[in-house]
């Protein structure tokens, strides 16, 4: 008798959502349609035991409505870890849009996002990402009071790339102390992929310390832009990941860190801003390892746009965002003592860390 395997896409078909990987445990997921306005949207709710669900909305073109559930699932998970690692006592969730942001993207379609958020009645807080604006956000703000990073004109902390942007910085930084014996990046040769607004600002941070910074970005308009703006050499090569570079950056999409790529990268170091760096956490942060590339994990080191625009919620200064910004340092060679301590990869160090913080609140929680 032959045994009948089925294979994964069969699998996504049969369980589209319960039954996937990524789906990990999620409380709430919220589909969104709105004919008039053609909003197509996926709110994932993965854990507040925390707190309320915090996380930005994305607007992307992504090729099926598959690959946008597999997003949102992963994205909103990644923001239960974050916000857990860093001591924010809020919760994970994630939005998306299906739609190109440059020509998709209506006053409309945001007010109706708006008020699909508002209907959660605060178990999803909202706020930007890719092909996201600040005035996107204050759209939203006219229906729900349940979204972060408006205009600071508007009682808000603006826009959350700039510390998001020194986060990723200061866990570099720690990084090249754990691996090279010196937080110093005066010399390092450092890859950046992806030169949106965190990408840019990572650039200007790393080019004033002295780095030799080279970019890579799939708009060619804005490659030159920033190139000839921070004197950063341009990547022509044929293979970005086997560049000759000490330090990768990637700032762009996710999964960059995949079977495909994992044995090319010639760096020591993968520190940058991108969520969901590891295509597979498990295989490919045990891969890294092995090979001797420390891994910064994504959910600790690009936090700094989370505690932007907690503050809003928590009602702290600019100075506390930068303080509690700043310990992303700390917090990243804190992670890699954990990791060689208890045997593990970095990444699964700081899941552990995380999930700890999360199983004492469920305790504390019950208690009252």
């Amino acid at each position: 008798m032959n045994a009948a395997f089925t294979t994964g896409k069969e699998l996504q078909k049969m369980d589209p959502v319960f039954g996937q990987l990524s789906f990990d445990d999620h409380e709430q997921i919220v589909f969104c349609n709105d004919k008039d306005t053609g909003l197509k949207a996926i709110i994932g709710i993965h854990n507040s035991v925390m707190g309320p669900a915090l996380g930005g909305t994305r607007m992307y073109n992504y090729a099926n409505e598959w690959e946008a559930l597999n997003d949102v699932l992963r994205l909103s998970r990644g923001m239960t870890y974050k916000a857990a690692i860093t001591g924010l006592n809020i919760g994970g969730g994630k939005a998306v849009i299906i739609g190109d942001a440059k020509t998709q993207k209506t006053p409309e379609l945001m007010r109706k996002f708006g008020e699909f958020v508002h209907s959660l009645s605060g178990r999803y807080i909202t706020a930007e990402d890719v092909g996201m604006e600040t005035a996107d956000m204050d759209i939203v703000r006219d229906v729900t009071p349940y979204v972060t990073g408006i205009s600071e004109s508007r009682g808000g902390s603006g826009n959350p790339s700039p510390v998001t942007a020194y986060g990723v910085y200061l866990g570099m930084k720690a990084a090249a102390k754990q691996q090279f014996g010196s937080d110093v990046l005066s010399g390092k040769k450092v890859l950046v992929q992806g030169i949106g607004h965190v990408g840019e600002t990572l650039v200007d941070y790393l080019t004033k310390e002295g780095a030799t910074v080279t970019i890579s970005d799939i708009n060619e308009d804005r490659l030159y832009e920033v190139g000839a703006k921070y004197n950063a050499e341009i990547f022509r090569g044929d293979d970005l990941y086997s560049a000759d570079v000490d330090i990768y950056a990637p700032c762009a999409m996710g999964a960059t860190l995949n079977d495909n790529t994992v044995y090319k990268i010639k760096a020591k170091v993968i520190a940058g801003a991108a969520n969901n760096q590891l295509a597979d956490e498990n295989v490919h942060g045990a891969i890294l390892q092995e090979r001797g590339i420390l891994y910064a994990p994504d959910f600790l080191i690009n936090a700094g746009g989370i505690i932007n625009v907690y503050a809003e919620l928590a009602h702290y200064d600019k100075a506390e965002i930068m303080r509690k910004t700043e310990n992303i340092y700390n917090t990243t060679l804190e992670i890699f003592d954990f990791a060689i301590a208890n045997k593990m990869t970095t990444h699964n160090a700081a899941l552990t860390i995380a999930q700890n913080r999360i199983n004492q609140r469920k305790i504390e929680n019950s208690k009252k």
